[in-house]
């Protein structure tokens, strides 16, 4: 944790939260904001309608054009866009049991579908893109097509979802496409969905809809790889959208102003920043980069045009900005000046990272940025828990917000965290099975994920995270490994060397690692190899055994004994795969999923004498 800074902090305003704690003699703790919520909408799209009335002329919707500037949609021109997709679709038989499905990635047709389906009660279900496009078997999809037995399936560009289309499609679904239909499947053009004209239908099926109908049905990933369906609800997002406006009360002083890449098929960016655009008459522009070497450029493109008022992001995004920012005059200009907050989700952030974000604001504008983090799932639409006002460190999840309970129940020598509340789902589509385990005897959701308190001298400071407790694992001597923040402390020791990590050693007598490391890093450190050198050539190459032995070394050294330290390692080639259920499209590892495909690599972890592919840190260097 970085020392606490004299240097100024822009003012914004951000709540400062607190938390009343029952104690109960069993062990079991629960926690809730003394304030209570607001009121707020029966449905999201009330919102729209707000402020097509209050501001039609504002602009909502952005995203490029092929020729690079930007097409828009207003607020106004939204609202009547939706009421006329959401006629088509009631003419095409949708309803609450026959649900829309939409495979291609965030457009403004999206986003107006997506609105169209809620306006009238549909449950619509934004799929993974990559599920189609980055596989050659599409088990996921199929899975998923299973599941929710879609009546009408969107693919903006039908000629890139061929394959895929024709590998699951049934004779009683009806596409939708926008830019290209598909060959040799029925389908009908958005323009002409949307050509339909709203009716007394329409006006009672948007009567219909109400609080605890079902919005949209969120697919992540089990223990098994395969997805599960996450009910939505109008009630969920609503309520949410209040929690982070009642804590991150800036949002409610201007429009705010969003740039983001995050995929809508998630929570973070579909569920929460569309969210927030929506609910506070915001702007949103939709970015087309992502934090890979190849697209974030048009990430920064964008970033140095459009000054944000609030950015989000997941840490890998963070680590590439940095970079950028250092560079890049205009860019840290534009970026800082007058961006409100900066919020990451999703994975811990690196405390050199964060320092570099602050170091460069000052910099820049004279002052830092607030940061904020906290704890939320795509069961709880997401927000949850949260950092306040006083901002937060790296492992920070802060206190629950207005309208959030959370219950503390001890698990072994863990804690358990499970939340209650309007924006809990009610639990899983088509998955009765699911539901049962998912919730406890009092209603409250179980997370899986294992709180502490920061400083338990003082509750008032809020949680730090502490593993997954499906991760957990014991050695062969009895001593538990914690997965969770052994591999923080791992990454951000390894910094830019490493994408991700998996830990092993369950039953064994000592913790290991598989390392995916960061190609494009490694062959910065071999100046002697081609650039198209092969992978297994560059992660075999001495500079680079050298300086993650070297690493491994020295983060020994830093350790208090076996179970937090890394005794032996792998660098894996080839990286994490979405089709074996390896990694999701936003970059989540499967941990269970990875060991088990690579079942031969973790045998050689531990195999005397050591084989040549094994780094261990009692090597010499």
């Amino acid at each position: 944790m970085s020392l606490p800074t004299k240097r100024p902090v822009r003012r914004v305003r951000v709540a400062s939260l607190s938390a009343i704690f029952d104690r109960r003699p069993n062990g079991v703790i629960y926690v809730r904001s003394p304030q209570r919520l607001g009121p707020y909408p029966e449905r999201l799209t009330d919102r729209l309608e707000h402020w097509a009335a209050l501001a039609p002329d504002r602009l909502f919707l952005a995203q490029r054009n092929p020729t690079g500037d930007w097409r828009t949609v207003t607020y106004g021109q939204a609202l009547t866009r939706v009421r006329r997709l959401a006629a088509g679709l009631l003419t095409h038989g949708l309803s609450p049991e026959r649900p829309l499905m939409i495979l291609s990635g965030n457009s403004i047709e999206h986003g107006l579908l997506a609105l169209a389906a809620m306006y009238v009660g549909i449950p619509y279900a934004p799929i993974a893109p990559a599920y189609s496009l980055a596989v050659q078997e599409y088990v996921a999809l199929t899975h998923v097509w299973q599941n929710l037995a879609p009546a009408m399936v969107f693919a903006d560009d039908g000629v890139k979802f061929n394959r895929a289309l024709k590998a699951v499609i049934q004779k009683n679904t009806k596409v939708i496409y926008h830019s290209s239909s598909p060959d040799g499947t029925p389908a009908i053009s958005f323009r002409e969905l949307e050509n339909a004209s709203p009716s007394p239908r329409l006006e009672e099926a948007h009567a219909r809809t109400r609080p605890e109908s079902i919005a949209k049905i969120l697919y992540t990933s089990g223990s098994t790889g395969l997805p599960k369906g996450v009910i939505t609800t109008h009630r969920m997002l609503c309520s949410n959208q209040q929690m982070l406006l009642e804590v991150l009360q800036f949002l409610g002083d201007q429009p705010p102003v969003i740039c983001d890449w995050l995929p809508w098929n998630h929570t973070f960016g579909g569920s929460h920043n569309f969210g927030i655009a929506l609910y506070n008459g915001g702007s949103y522009h939709i970015d087309s980069g992502k934090p890979t070497p190849e697209s974030f450029g048009e990430t920064i493109r964008n970033l140095r045009e459009l000054a944000t008022t609030a950015y989000f992001n997941v840490p890998k995004a963070y680590e590439m900005l940095v970079t950028h920012l250092r560079s890049d005059q205009p860019l840290r200009k534009t970026f800082f000046s007058r961006v409100q907050c900066l919020f990451f989700a999703a994975a811990g952030l690196s405390q050199h990272i964060w320092d570099d974000l602050q170091n460069l604001a000052f910099e820049t504008c004279g002052e830092e940025i607030l940061v904020i983090t906290g704890l939320g799932a795509t069961e709880s639409s997401p927000y949850a828990l949260s950092t306040g006002v006083e901002g937060a460190a790296a492992g920070h999840l802060g206190l629950p917000v207005p309208g959030v309970e959370l219950k503390l129940v001890p698990v072994e020598e863990k804690i358990e965290a499970r939340l209650r509340g309007p924006s809990i789902t009610p639990g899983f589509w088509n998955r009765a099975d699911l539901n049962q385990s998912a919730f406890d005897e009092e209603g409250f959701y179980c997370l899986g994920d294992a709180v502490k308190f920061l400083d338990p001298r003082d509750p008032q400071k809020g949680f730090v995270f502490d593993g997954r407790l499906n991760e957990e694992f014991k050695l062969s001597s009895g001593t538990w490994v914690r997965v969770g923040p052994l591999r923080m402390r791992l990454l951000a020791h390894f910094g830019i060397l490493l994408n991700d990590v998996v830990i092993v050693g369950p039953d064994r007598d000592f913790t290991t690692a598989l390392f995916f490391p960061a190609l494009e890093i490694c062959r910065k450190l071999c100046p002697d190899l081609p650039p198209d050198a092969p992978v297994a050539r560059v992660f075999s190459h001495p500079e680079i055994r050298a300086v993650f032995r070297e690493r491994l070394q020295s983060f020994a050294a830093l350790s208090t004994g076996s179970t937090t330290r890394i005794d032996r390692a792998i660098l894996l080639d080839p990286p994490p795969s979405i089709e074996a259920q390896e990694i999701t499209d936003k970059g989540t590892i499967n941990q269970k999923a990875v060991l088990k495909n690579r079942a031969a690599l973790v045998d050689a972890l531990y195999r005397d004498p050591v084989p040549a592919n094994v780094l261990t840190c009692l090597e010499p260097s």
